[in-house]
């Protein structure tokens, strides 16, 4: 099967849905697009596989946490599309990344790669210290072992 197939074929645009509604179930536009899920799901399969998909016009507004940023968010059948790319392409590239790439990484994130960076802290004061005592005994054996060699 191409990745073409595999991006079309109908249960990966389903899982895809289904990922995209994930924490966001009860929003207006999604709620909308689930009362005809079905028919929702075979329009996008059918323009996709006639390629006259049209992704449509983003939505804006501003959120204000730590500081005021603009969001532009697709709609949701465009979300559809994303999820269904991102579960065909992603374990693909999954494989080409280093192993210490975190960011947009299933069992990665920001958690997971705090912690290896405390490991390599961790490491490094180790040897660090392994090396400070190699130092002192190669001082002390260069101290004592010329004084040796005189008597």
């Amino acid at each position: 099967m191409t990745l073409f197939e595999q991006i079309v074929s109908f249960s990966n645009i389903h899982d895809a849905y289904l990922k995209a509604r994930r924490l966001k179930r009860y929003r207006y536009s999604i709620l909308k697009f689930g009362c005809g899920l079905e028919e929702n799901l075979l329009s996008l399969q059918r323009d996709l596989l006639s390629k006259t998909y049209k992704h449509g016009g983003y939505r804006e507004f501003t959120v204000i946490d730590s500081k005021k940023r603009l969001i532009r968010a697709a709609p949701f059948r465009d979300r559809v599309l994303h999820h269904a790319l991102c579960n065909v392409i992603e374990p693909i590239l999954d494989k080409g990344f280093i192993y210490d790439s975190y960011a947009c990484r299933v069992g990665k994130g920001t958690h997971v790669a705090v912690k290896r960076l405390e490991a390599f802290i961790r490491s490094l004061r180790t040897r660090e210290r392994e090396r400070v005592n190699r130092m002192r005994e190669f001082t002390v054996s260069s101290v004592t072992f010329p004084s040796t060699l005189t008597t």
